[in-house]
């Protein structure tokens, strides 16, 4: 996984390229009635239930924005909120206050959303060995705070790109030559080249699972779009020569069955391209 340094870095480059955004070269609207020692002050006003996200996220931009605007927290990340609740107050520059809104709400209503979510399917695994993970599937350039709120959300991170693991797809094996070709290339590419990552290795069926044990140094077996009773056999299989994790068209009503078949992980790209936003708003009082 990255560096949390690498982490808070792809956090700045979020909040400075949306305010280029959506700022650009002034918010005009403040600044053609606002006069700019006005103060003021707002509140985060819930209009839904959830889980709420993007709390601290929120005191990023804020302090990118404007790092005399002051904020006073009454709920965190990671707690349930309902309709009514207020998490914060800002109060300073009213320029600043409305230059932050959109990008405060836009991000807060997003992470809220995947971090509810993911919460729900940590709860339908509760009593398994099984632990939700999240994928690649995110929207472009907000993915670091999108595998925040599924981390707030109580499931757990998958790779973050394509450079902090392996992962060895159905189209990697096939354009490889084959499963063994691809995993022996792998190592001898990670050996000539200093690195240091995990193997991941996709299997569409069970003779696959059967190839990709007679090699070493795979990390854990991806078992995608399996049935159940594969599922089973699959992980009986594997034992405990690697970890296991399923995958493939894995929704609210089939996560249990598929965790009670013995996997370690299921990842789920629905936990964060297939949510409704909370709905969430700044308003001033």
């Amino acid at each position: 996984m990255i560096s949390e340094a690498q982490f808070q870095n792809e956090l700045h480059l979020i909040i400075s390229n949306a305010i280029r955004e959506d700022v650009g070269a002034g918010d005009f609207s403040s600044l053609a009635c606002i006069p700019p020692s006005t103060k003021g002050k707002a509140k985060l006003l819930v209009k839904d239930e959830g889980i709420i996200a993007g709390v601290s996220f929120a005191k990023m931009i804020f302090e990118y924005v404007d790092s005399e605007l002051e904020i006073e927290t009454f709920i965190n990340d990671g707690a349930p909120v309902k309709r009514g609740d207020v998490v914060f107050h800002v109060s300073g520059s009213s320029q600043s206050i409305l230059k932050s809104e959109r990008l405060v709400l836009n991000s807060m209503q997003r992470m809220s959303a995947i971090a509810t979510k993911t919460q729900k399917y940590v709860r339908l695994l509760e009593g398994t060995n099984s632990k939700i993970l999240d994928t690649r599937k995110t929207t472009p350039g907000f993915r670091a705070c999108e595998k925040w709120a599924v981390k707030i959300g109580g499931g757990e991170n998958h790779r973050f790109a394509l450079y902090d693991m392996i992962m060895l797809k159905d189209n990697h094996n096939d354009f490889a030559g084959g499963i063994t070709a691809a995993i022996t290339k792998t190592k001898a590419y990670l050996k000539e080249n200093s690195l240091d990552l995990k193997i991941i290795v996709e299997a569409r069926n069970l003779n696959e699972i059967k190839e990709i044990l007679t090699n070493e140094g795979v990390f854990r077996i991806l078992i995608d779009n399996f049935n159940y009773e594969d599922t089973r056999k699959a992980v009986v299989l594997i034992g405990d020569k690697c970890l296991t994790e399923s995958s493939g068209n894995i929704n609210e009503t089939t996560i249990r069955s598929y965790a009670e078949c013995g996997v370690n992980y299921i990842s789920s790209g629905a936990l964060t391209h297939s949510i409704y936003n909370m709905d969430l708003s700044l308003k001033a009082f």
